[in-house]
């Protein structure tokens, strides 16, 4: 089995300078990504997606391949993961290369490891589905979340769950915004749009943090501060 590991990697981020590769609890954040990836043991090649030397060099020197840069389609504030994913894997197979599965890690996932990456390929291969993600769980239900109306009061947006005891209503998941691991020839069949045969491994709000703020940021580090050393 043929597999690659994409990190998608764009410069350019306005709200955090430098983002992909701004010093987080020590190294550049793009090395946990680029790291577990190759800790897994998974992945015949492992490369990041950039249209950025800075970034191309920084990832170089944790063991990633950067064997041509993002086009400038992809490259623009439009492009979406699925663009940059479906030009990747274009270019290695017009390159003789063809891989059957396909990870699209982001670069600012330090919480990804070597064992959840594993966990979702074990999943993959037994399951067979197109696609398996990290999702967590939302730590309030929104069936209780409320909305603003037109005056400026705010009201229920779902009337039914008003007197619903939080501990009655139905888990809902969301996702943890760190890989997306993919069967690469149904990805491809599906234009890179998939809706369905998706399944989760689940994992715990303290190892997600969403990062576009400098806010998330101090976040993100004390989260990894905090399990750090600890099984993850």
């Amino acid at each position: 089995m043929e597999r690659i590991a994409i990190i998608t990697a764009r410069g350019g981020s306005k709200r955090i300078p430098k983002k992909n590769i701004k010093d987080f609890c020590g190294k550049p954040v793009i090395a946990y990504s680029v790291e577990a990836a190759i800790a897994s043991g998974l992945f015949s090649e492992v490369m990041v997606s950039t249209d950025s030397d800075e970034i191309a060099d920084v990832a170089r020197q944790y063991g990633a391949k950067i064997p041509f840069l993002r086009s400038a389609k992809t490259s623009d504030d439009y492009a979406t993961t699925a663009d940059v994913l479906l030009e990747v894997l274009e270019r290695y197979a017009a390159m003789g290369r063809t891989f059957d599965y396909h990870c699209c890690i982001y670069p600012t996932a330090p919480f990804v490891t070597a064992e959840k990456l594993n966990e979702a390929m074990h999943l993959m291969e037994e399951k067979h589905p197109i696609q398996v993600m990290p999702v967590v769980p939302f730590s309030y239900p929104p069936q209780r979340s409320y909305v603003v109306e037109e005056n400026g009061t705010i009201a229920f947006k779902y009337k039914e769950y008003m007197r619903a005891r939080s501990q009655d209503l139905e888990k809902w998941y969301h996702d943890a915004g760190q890989f997306y691991l993919y069967d690469t020839k149904r990805y491809l069949d599906a234009g890179g749009v998939i809706s369905s045969r998706i399944m989760p491994i689940f994992v715990s709000e303290l190892s997600v943090q969403d990062i576009d703020t400098e806010d998330d940021w101090e976040i993100a580090e004390l989260k990894y501060q905090l399990i750090n050393g600890k099984k993850a």
